[in-house]
């Protein structure tokens, strides 16, 4: 037992040493993420789209898939994921924001669609103390309490903050569109690629990106696309089922305490894979248009994270009782 406990305390100070870590890593982070897309872009534009037939027609797709990438990673990288000190998110005006399909008081969006928004429950931090709604937790690298919080993303997207209720938004919508952007760069390059390598009978390579660079640029597109592939498929299945990455893992033990008792886990955070969906992107009747979602916008989340839609009748979750609530470790644990 006493070897059990020192080697725990042994994993404990390796998972900090590696939080401080990356944490001092992030800007850097973002300094390559920057660059690889700056690369990217480079290499589409100047290698494949001068190749695409149809150049008018093909054009304009490929830039807004590139302005939705550059746009929402500068956004999910800027805005401040909704930490618990921190005022509460206003909308902004500009040619950078939309337009809700209709003005309502904030933090309260949809209750004109018959959804059910009710005021979150608080809970004191056992790390900085402070009073937190719920679906918020503490981030061990930032030292602090995050709305809705999902993960902290220093790789492998290289965003070097935490992802919550004011950014998650823009991170699902930069991965999709870094997905989109990888696969048609994998898929419609592919000639100039075998061609960079020596695998055809042309030995012109008429280019401004080097052929060396565009080959590397070419084979970790083909691997982005696909992690990233997953990583997104990933998120958008936690968000059809009202959940984030931290509470899909607190929601599989609360299944196991609810099943212990003869009882049935429900997220009451679950009004359904198409309401979750439009919730989460704030879109349809009583939230923001739909192009929005091809259009690089910034909107409002459909809450200020201290009142939830939840499902009718259930105002916590079923089959879990009060205080089993899961909470942050300590870090003496």
């Amino acid at each position: 037992m006493l070897c059990a406990r020192h080697v725990f305390r042994c994993f404990k100070w390796l998972e900090r040493a590696g939080d401080r870590i990356t944490g001092a890593a992030g800007p850097y982070f973002v300094g390559l993420a920057v660059i690889l897309q700056a690369i990217g872009a480079a290499s589409f534009f100047t290698v494949i789209q001068p190749s695409l037939p149809l150049r008018w027609l093909t054009t304009p797709p490929c830039v807004l898939i590139a302005l939705n990438l550059f746009t929402h990673y500068y956004y999910v990288c800027k805005v401040p994921p909704g930490f618990v000190q921190d005022e509460v998110l206003q909308p902004g005006s500009g040619p950078l924001w939309a337009s809700p399909s209709q003005r309502t008081s904030a933090g309260v969006r949809w209750s004109n669609r018959g959804i059910a928004l009710l005021t979150a429950g608080t809970t004191a931090c056992r790390r900085c103390g402070l009073m937190r709604p719920e679906r918020a937790h503490h981030c061990r690298i930032c030292g602090r309490c995050v709305i809705k919080y999902d993960h902290h993303c220093p790789i492998p997207t290289g965003i070097n903050q935490c992802v919550g209720l004011n950014n998650e938004r823009h991170f699902v919508l930069f991965m999709a569109y870094l997905v989109l952007s990888t696969f048609f760069l994998s898929m419609l390059g592919y000639s100039q690629a075998l061609e960079a390598v020596g695998l055809t009978y042309s030995n012109n390579w008429p280019y401004m990106v080097p052929q060396l660079a565009y080959v590397l640029t070419y084979m970790l597109s083909v691997v982005i696309c696909i992690a990233v592939f997953i990583m997104l498929c990933w998120h958008l299945w936690g968000v059809s089922r009202g959940e984030t990455t931290v509470e899909a893992q607190d929601h599989e033990v609360y299944k196991r305490i609810a099943k212990d008792r003869g009882d049935n886990f429900v997220n009451s955070f679950d009004l359904g894979r198409s309401t979750n969906l439009r919730l989460f992107f704030n879109i349809g009747p009583g939230g923001y248009p739909w192009y929005t979602l091809i259009l690089p916008f910034r909107i409002m989340p459909y809450t200020d994270g201290h009142s939830w839609a939840r499902r009718e009748g259930l105002q916590r979750h079923q089959g879990i009782q009060e205080g089993e609530e899961l909470t942050d470790d300590d870090d003496d644990d």
